[in-house]
């Protein structure tokens, strides 16, 4: 069965859905003021894995307040009113259960995993810190501390640091260019009333996004969101609709008409290098077929850089190409870990690859590869609560539809050869971009 998941439009802040997959059943519902709650029941399991999903990332960020989302994911856990630190971490520790959360360029997610007995805890702990964050000014000093130590830890890895100077080189003074965690100046320089700005303006009704996937009665779960939202004060009345997502075309100022070439210097073993250009925005309807050309250039071991560059020429041990989308933007590039002496070979090759898949179509036993690869991906993605719960809220906030499981299916099976040469040829003709981190010279 196919079912689409629309923004709900202005008026109509009580729309449900309910649709059929595999046994489980998803339903949909808005609340008043614009709240939204999306649940994926799982018949036969004694789990569940709920999250709040936050439409604000980094890209959000404006002028004196970045860094802010970040140290929002950090501040939740530090308490509210009605919860110490301590009190957070013991609901969760009491019943076996595991809670967390990530931010993103464009949203944050507070999630836990718990049985289904203890939902309602869960759902009514991570309300309190989404509606009733106390951000104190102590604690909020003692976790800029442990930001900039999370931030050395990972400038202490020349793989992310290859990664996050791509992003930046391909993407440039665009918003989605900026690092997600910010940067130390950011957050030694963010005051405290900034950040309390930024979550008084962002975390909202008609921004939050509340899925859950397992053993949970929709009907049940709705209530408790109410319910915790209202004891968290926020004011749920008739009127307010959810914030629109953002729109798949978006403004490109900022990002470089021409690429660039940078080398980081790291007195590290291994030189780490990525080749690679603009992509596709997260809802491009040439996703899938993305999906089958990164499955073939160098998605697994039988890709080509891995053949090419690992088995036939031993050349590097990991070796791959990857694409991020987002809203209106994207990237895509082509990844390697190689001898610093080798470092311009391997980067010819990952260069040759890429144009030789924008010249000459893949062979029919690589396309059905990919595919195959990609459908069992598919499905092994969706064994667990915590994978559906994420697609649920991706689903929401990112591409305004959910799919599927067949037509998912059907539309990488859909993709043929001359789609991979035409979109090959259209990413190899994007400003190319090669970033690269070792312990090179002057």
């Amino acid at each position: 069965m196919t079912w689409h998941l629309p923004l709900v439009p202005a008026g109509e802040p009580g729309a449900d859905l309910t649709a059929g997959q595999d046994g489980a059943t998803i339903r949909r519902t808005v609340l008043p003021g614009g709240v939204r709650v999306l649940t994926e029941s799982m018949p036969g399991l004694r789990s569940a894995t709920v999250g709040a999903w936050v439409g604000v990332g980094s890209r959000d960020e404006t002028d004196g307040h970045f860094g802010s989302t970040h140290f929002l994911e950090h501040l939740l856990f530090k308490g509210t009113p009605r919860r110490s630190a301590m009190d957070i971490a013991e609901a969760f520790d009491a019943v076996g259960g595991e809670a967390n959360a990530a931010t993103g360029k464009e949203h944050t997610c507070y999630y836990a995993r718990v049985l289904d007995a203890d939902l309602p805890m869960a759902v009514d702990v991570i309300a309190d810190m989404v509606t009733s964050a106390r951000l104190d000014e102590g604690e909020l000093e003692t976790e800029r501390g442990v930001i900039l130590e999370e931030l050395a830890m990972n400038d202490d890895d020349p793989g992310d640091v290859v990664h996050e100077e791509f992003t930046a080189a391909v993407l440039g003074a665009h918003p989605l260019g900026r690092p997600i965690g910010g940067t130390p100046d950011t957050i030694r320089a963010v005051p405290r009333d900034a950040v309390w700005e930024h979550y008084r303006w962002h975390y909202r009704p008609e921004t939050l996004v509340v899925s859950a996937a397992g053993g949970v009665d929709h009907d049940a779960l709705v209530a408790q969101v109410s319910d915790a939202l209202a004891a968290g004060g926020w004011e749920l009345g008739a009127g307010a609709v959810p914030r629109d997502r953002r729109p798949t075309t978006a403004d490109a100022t900022g990002v470089p008409l021409e690429g660039v070439d940078i080398t980081v210097r790291r007195q590290v073993e291994q030189a780490n290098v990525i080749v690679g250009s603009t992509g596709l925005a997260a809802t491009d309807e040439r996703r899938f077929t993305l999906s089958v050309l990164n499955a073939v250039l160098g998605g697994g071991m039988s890709s080509r850089l891995f053949q090419e560059v690992r088995e036939r020429r031993g050349l590097a041990y990991t070796t791959y190409s990857f694409a991020s989308g987002h809203g209106g933007l994207g990237t895509f590039g082509l990844y390697a870990g190689c001898t610093p002496a080798k470092v311009d070979q391997v980067t010819e090759l990952l260069v040759a690859e890429l144009e030789r898949l924008a010249e000459e179509n893949i062979t029919d036993d690589e396309l059905a590869r990919s595919i195959g690869q990609l459908s069992g991906g598919l499905v092994l993605g969706l064994e667990d609560s915590g994978s559906r719960m994420s697609r649920l809220g991706k689903a929401e906030l990112v591409y305004g539809e959910l799919l599927s499981l067949e037509e998912s299916l059907e539309r990488v099976r859909a993709v043929t050869a001359d789609d991979v040469r035409e979109l090959a040829a259209d990413l190899a003709s994007r400003p190319r971009s090669v970033v690269r981190v070792g312990p090179f010279g002057d």
